[in-house]
């Protein structure tokens, strides 16, 4: 089985080294310092777990790779309409897509069913610019409750969580979906595939979309956000306006509001990856998480103020930090 992880940060450097120690052919696309240590001493994996070292192959240029069974794309949402030139030379007929990606995917209502089958989210697929690059044929569902963080170059600490749940569009449990199964476990990963990925989309979602635009917006970490008695009410408001628009569309998330927060307060003073990118100058990822709830609201007419607010006040701070970042560059 032959693997390249496009974007091989925190999560696609894990990955990738999990998958080659299971003996995958695996092949890591990065950039920078960072690439730089991988090459020389491979991807290092600090972890309560046990430490390990995969000595895989990384490179700056997916043409050295050639075309491969799976694509895992560990890239934000927001660069994925400009990864053609990247994916190109990885595609085959067969190749599958994993996107390890937070919040509503670009495939959402592929092989749907219903009455919204084939709409198109224009919050994360504009103009169909991601559909372009990445066909939703290819897409298996990823949704990852693991936490890593690049201690450094080359460096990958695992803080906790090894589950990525995948799952097809159709809802069928396809030969694709359990040979990757299969191979993550291998490498030590829990990998269970899905009946339905969309349940787990939502529960995922469900603290992405209150806690990563609330810290961008308030500098607060996890805890601090869960332990402050006024925002507290307001993440489970958003938290129950999102249950109400996944229940419009048929799915019912097995988790309730406090067990969602009750979870998110043992994660600690742990800063969300929205207010890591705030922090780091780097471009907010918040159509794929807030944006799309907003729009699949009005889809299916639920009422939903309390997120429209928070995404209107959160879109300008998206707005302008893309607008420092380009005055800068």
């Amino acid at each position: 089985m032959k693997v390249a992880v496009l974007g091989a940060g925190a999560i696609g450097a894990y990955v990738g080294a999990a998958l080659h120690r299971a003996g995958a052919d695996v092949h890591l696309v990065a950039r920078g310092p960072h690439l730089a240590a991988m090459k020389r001493d491979g991807v290092q994996v600090l972890s309560p777990r046990g430490d390990f070292t995969s000595r895989v192959h990384a490179t700056d240029d997916p043409s050295d790779i050639g075309p491969v069974d799976y694509v895992f794309l560990g890239l934000k949402a927001n660069s994925y309409a400009a990864c053609g030139p990247l994916i190109e030379p990885l595609l085959q007929e067969h190749t599958a897509v994993i996107a390890a990606q937070n919040g509503i995917p670009w495939w959402y209502f592929h092989r749907y069913g219903g009455p919204h089958a084939g709409h198109r989210v224009e919050s994360v697929d504009p103009g169909g610019a991601v559909s372009a690059v990445l066909p939703p044929e290819r897409a298996i569902g990823c949704v990852v409750y693991a936490a890593t963080e690049l201690a450094g170059p080359g460096v990958v600490q695992h803080l906790e969580g090894t589950r990525f749940s995948i799952g097809e569009p159709d809802r069928s449990v396809s030969k694709r979906c359990l040979e990757f199964s299969e191979a993550m476990q291998a490498g030590g990963l829990k990998c269970p595939v899905e009946p339905d990925i969309r349940n787990d989309i939502w529960i995922k979602l469900l603290g992405n979309i209150s806690f990563n635009p609330l810290s961008a917006l308030t500098r607060a970490t996890m805890r601090e956000m869960c332990v402050h008695r006024d925002t507290r009410q307001v993440i489970e408001v958003m938290m129950a306006e999102t249950l109400a628009v996944a229940s419009a569309l048929g799915c019912r998330p097995d988790i309730s509001v406090e067990k969602r927060l009750a979870g998110a307060e043992r994660v600690g003073d742990h800063k969300t990856s929205t207010l890591q990118d705030l922090e780091k100058g780097k471009p907010l990822e918040l159509d794929v998480l807030l944006a799309a709830v907003v729009e699949l609201a009005e889809v299916t007419g639920v009422a939903v103020p309390t997120l429209r607010t928070v995404h209107a006040i959160a879109d300008l701070l998206s707005v302008s930090t893309a607008a420092a970042i380009a005055a800068a560059a």
